[in-house]
């Protein structure tokens, strides 16, 4: 289980809110941070932010604080909590011990002294909050008038227990910011994961190449990996099918390993047929149904609007235009029905596709998640 931390800003304080401004909100260029860290640190954070500026955060290098700062580890949640109000919400990509990048970034605004914030976290997936700190204490157990200060971390029995019952902080919070319900995740049992993938041998490509059935299914694996790095998001595809792009498309641009911040063994999530991601979240999740069948996809949707009933990303059914009709029988089902599937998984369709395709053929950049969802369907 990951950690979470929390940092605390007193409110209306002047120089916190300066530096929260200038490498927050604003963020900072690769070129100014790179000066200051090593070759190892600069390939890290180019492999995670790429040419991106990067939020950046520090507290003080005191003994109490260093001690929570060595368990912070690259995927841990961080939020900063302004007086009474959680302001930000982000996961670390990096940390630092580094004076030198301190004096940089943050300059004290009543001294010429050194700030002393050395000890340094690069966030990822950074999101500004509006949501009541005793919302959150409540989430975790805390007494609703706890007084945070200071950086600290939250305890790891508290994280347990709400671990054990929610699926994903990010979405937990974006609802208690919309105030809208919050769903207790189903347990999660081992017999019930998907069967691991099996890696193509490179001798199986021309079997491959010859199935029809087949290279429809990995011609939209392809167009929307492809399309997924136009929209600036990381690709991640099923590692059985990642040999296939490779040699009937040369597409290589994969992640080399999947993370997510969603609390749940992989396998629920990394067999999807295309993910895109950002950092550490998930950006969009896309099933493509070539088959009569058509229901697989939605049952492996239908589980994680079970064990991960919160969060907030869009989930495609890609098929072509004509099983639209039997996509929206599927969602009919009493099962799917019940779970209120039709409200979360779109349709979209080959032929959708093929137009988003044509029409960003030329473009490295532009396209978005939402522009997707805005040319996919709701059906039931």
């Amino acid at each position: 289980m990951r950690n979470a931390f929390l940092v605390y800003m007193p409110p209306r304080n002047l120089e916190a809110m300066t530096h929260y401004q200038e490498t927050i909100r604003q963020k900072v260029s690769f070129d100014r941070i790179s000066r200051h860290v090593s070759r190892n640190e600069a390939a890290r954070l180019r492999s995670v932010f790429g040419d991106r500026p990067i939020a950046v955060w520090g507290s003080r290098d005191s003994t109490g604080n260093r001690s929570k700062f060595e368990k912070m580890s690259p995927g841990d949640d961080l939020l900063i909590v302004e007086g009474r109000t959680i302001r930000f919400l982000g996961k670390i990509a990096l940390k630092t011990v580094n004076p030198a990048l301190s004096r940089e970034l943050w300059k004290s605004l009543t001294s010429p002294e050194s700030t002393g914030w050395d000890l340094i976290y690069f966030i990822a997936n950074p999101m500004e909050l509006d949501v009541a700190f005793h919302d959150f204490c409540r989430l975790f157990g805390y007494e609703k008038d706890y007084q945070l200060r200071g950086f600290t971390t939250i305890a790891s029995d508290k994280l347990q227990s709400f671990y054990g019952r929610y699926d994903d902080l990010y979405s937990v919070l974006l609802k208690l910011q919309a105030r809208d319900t919050i769903v207790p995740r189903a347990p999660v049992r081992d017999d019930t994961l998907a069967p691991p993938m099996v890696e193509l041998r490179a001798e199986d490509a021309e079997q491959v190449i010859k199935s029809p059935l087949v290279s429809d299914h990995v011609k939209m694996q392809w167009k929307l990996a492809s399309l997924g790095l136009k929209a600036g998001e990381k690709v991640w595809v099923p590692t059985g099918d990642q040999q296939k792009l490779r040699t009937i498309y040369n597409f290589n641009e994969f992640e080399a390993e999947f993370s997510t911040g969603i609390d749940l063994p992989k396998n629920y999530v990394e067999n999807i047929d295309v993910v895109w991601k950002q950092e550490f979240r998930i950006g969009a999740a896309f099933e493509v149904e070539h088959s009569t069948a058509i229901y697989s996809g939605l049952l492996r949707f239908a589980d994680l609007k079970v064990i991960a009933p919160n969060t907030v990303y869009p989930m495609f059914i890609v098929a072509p235009g004509d099983r639209r009709n039997r996509v929206r029988d599927q969602l009919r089902r009493p099962v799917f029905d019940q779970l209120a599937l039709r409200k979360k998984v779109r349709f979209l369709s080959y032929e959708q596709i093929d137009e988003i395709d044509e029409f960003f053929a030329s473009a490295t950049s532009g396209l978005s998640v939402d522009l997707v969802l805005g040319k996919s369907e709701q059906l039931g």
